[in-house]
């Protein structure tokens, strides 16, 4: 529509911008001001012109400023939509002009950002080094995948349970690249690296050093324990920081839960060891590329 053209300007990606800027401004309670380009009796013409093309109020103007209606907001949510649509169009077409160039947000873990994601951008910027990736860190478990959804990113590389306990996921496309099994590890100092015989009985009071309690490590090591009868290991540090996690195992003190992948792809130059365990703790989780419908 010409009204929208004016209203918010000419680039898709701009607009995508500008309306979720305005959608957020509502909803914390703040009035809308007139755009830069537009003179506020333009303003005014540009929203008169947009009400009588959809026959109905979209703002109401009060002492505090301009907010929307019912209308408004339904209109607003809607144009978020078409305004993505419109914008992957156009990055579909430039895709295929030039398969070779291009752009990809992806987001990923620290983990999998530190030990999976190094060799397959080095693969990527090889085969096309015209690609330019853009890499954001979100925290793990994540099955909402808003960003995703909301179209501002392309790639969502993540751990998830081998089988879903909900359909929170049936509007993306899953693609499993490998399973992972989780492996308690310490320093190559620490004295349980040096015991010939190690029972997770001996670790429980240990210091630990683990993702905070509402992540896929924590949670599956808390299942391992519990299938053995014992309690889950008290914290002594919680950090996302992966870096910290191996300074502090360096040290020889600390325990904590790595996947295997994690520990076989950062090496650390032979610091990091799993302990003499008699079992091993089962696959939790599968390194899945999720990507939109």
């Amino acid at each position: 529509m010409p009204v929208l053209k004016n209203l918010l300007g000419k680039s898709p990606s701009t607009s995508t911008g500008r309306l979720r800027n305005r959608r957020r401004a509502w909803e914390h309670g703040k009035s809308w001001e007139p755009p830069r380009h537009l003179t506020t009796r333009r303003f005014r013409e540009v929203i008169a012109n947009l009400e009588h093309a959809v026959g109905a109020q979209l703002l109401d103007r009060t002492p505090k400023g301009v907010v929307p209606t019912i209308y408004g907001r339904a209109l607003l949510k809607r144009s978020l939509a078409a305004f993505d649509e419109l914008r992957q169009g156009i990055r579909d077409i430039e895709f295929m002009s030039d398969p070779t160039s291009g752009e990809l947000r992806l987001a990923c873990p620290e983990s999998v950002a530190a030990a999976v994601l190094p060799p397959v951008i080095e693969r990527l910027s090889r085969m096309y080094p015209r690609v330019s990736l853009y890499v954001s860190q979100i925290k793990n478990p994540t099955q909402q995948f808003s960003e995703l959804r909301e179209r501002k990113l392309d790639l969502v590389l993540a751990r998830l349970l081998p089988t879903p306990t909900d359909n929170s996921l049936e509007d993306l496309n899953v693609d499993v690249l490998f399973n992972d099994r989780l492996a308690i590890v310490v320093g190559t100092n620490s004295p349980w690296a040096q015991r010939r015989k190690l029972k997770l009985a001996d670790l429980v009071d240990e210091p630990w050093v683990l993702t905070p309690p509402d992540t896929w490590n924590s949670f599956l090591l808390q299942e391992a324990f519990q299938a053995h009868g014992l309690p889950m290991p008290k914290l002594s540090v919680v950090t996302f920081s992966l870096h910290l996690r191996i300074h502090l195992l360096t040290t020889g003190r600390y325990i904590t839960a790595f996947r295997s992948s994690v520990l076989r792809l950062i090496g650390i130059g032979g610091r990091l060891t799993t302990p003499p365990l008699p079992h091993h703790l089962a696959y939790g989780s599968r390194t899945s590329a999720v990507r939109s419908g």
